[in-house]
């Protein structure tokens, strides 16, 4: 979901403090982060990374096993995708079926729905992190995060399932299912103009109940207070797989 992040930016012990977010979570911050993404598809992924908090973006081809890791400054706030069915040229120019971020392989810009988006937001308020899936701008690949067991931490978030399989018809699209807003376009879906306009639908329970862990619509408030200081290590099923380790 974005750009709802600064929703968030609260004390995240507080359950005031997730706002809409839908089981972010938290880990103590020391220093810089690393953000690895691991592919474990059993197919090639475009792996995309946009942090706006300092204009910095870039992808990468990973094949399944591959991973990428990158530096992160403290401060870091974005997202990353997998994309899918991409070509590029020698010059880093081509296209993507799903999470095409302006016909490059860098992405400069946010990925084309529909895509299934790993949200980050580091060392925030009490020098916490907090991470959420959305499903705000459709789906296309599972992920899932899981904690780093050698801190003594269980908690993770994951949406796994196969939603392209049971996506309903009118929302499904090559590659991987719309949101309802996209098809839509109104605010019952899109909670444009007003929240009274805009809670939980058919189409969001739906979701809700195959990724209960994820954002199912933008202003979806159905949160785990997941209060911790966990370095996280963000391992997908058969998908792609975001980590976030504390530098020390």
């Amino acid at each position: 979901m974005w750009p709802p992040f600064n929703q968030a930016l609260l004390p995240f012990g507080s359950q005031k403090s997730i706002g809409s977010f839908t089981r972010s979570y938290s880990i103590g911050h020391s220093g810089g982060s690393t953000i690895t993404i691991l592919n474990n598809c059993p197919y090639t992924i475009w792996a995309a990374i946009i942090d706006t908090s300092r204009s910095f973006g870039s992808g990468r081809r990973l094949d399944n096993g591959e991973a990428w890791t990158l530096n992160m400054l403290d401060n870091s706030a974005g997202r990353a995708w997998g994309r899918t069915s991409c070509s590029f040229d020698g010059s880093g120019r081509g296209f993507c079926e799903t999470g095409d971020c302006g016909r490059v392989l860098n992405c400069q810009d946010f990925g084309t729905p529909p895509l299934t988006l790993a949200e980050f937001s580091l060392n925030r308020a009490n020098n916490l992190d907090f991470l959420d899936i959305s499903l705000v701008d459709g789906f296309n690949i599972p992920i899932k995060f899981s904690p780093k067991t050698a801190y003594g931490c269980s908690r993770g978030a994951s949406c796994a399932t196969d939603v392209n399989g049971q996506c309903p018809v009118e929302l499904r699209a090559l590659g991987g299912y719309r949101s309802p807003c996209t098809v839509f376009k109104t605010d019952v879906y899109c909670c444009v103009n007003s929240t009274t306009k805009c809670g939980p639908t058919s189409y969001s329970r739906f979701f809700k109940t195959l990724c209960p862990d994820a954002y199912s619509y933008i202003l979806d408030e159905e949160y785990v207070d997941v209060n911790g200081h966990c370095p996280v290590e963000l391992v997908a099923l058969a998908t792609t797989s975001y980590s976030v380790l504390r530098n020390t």
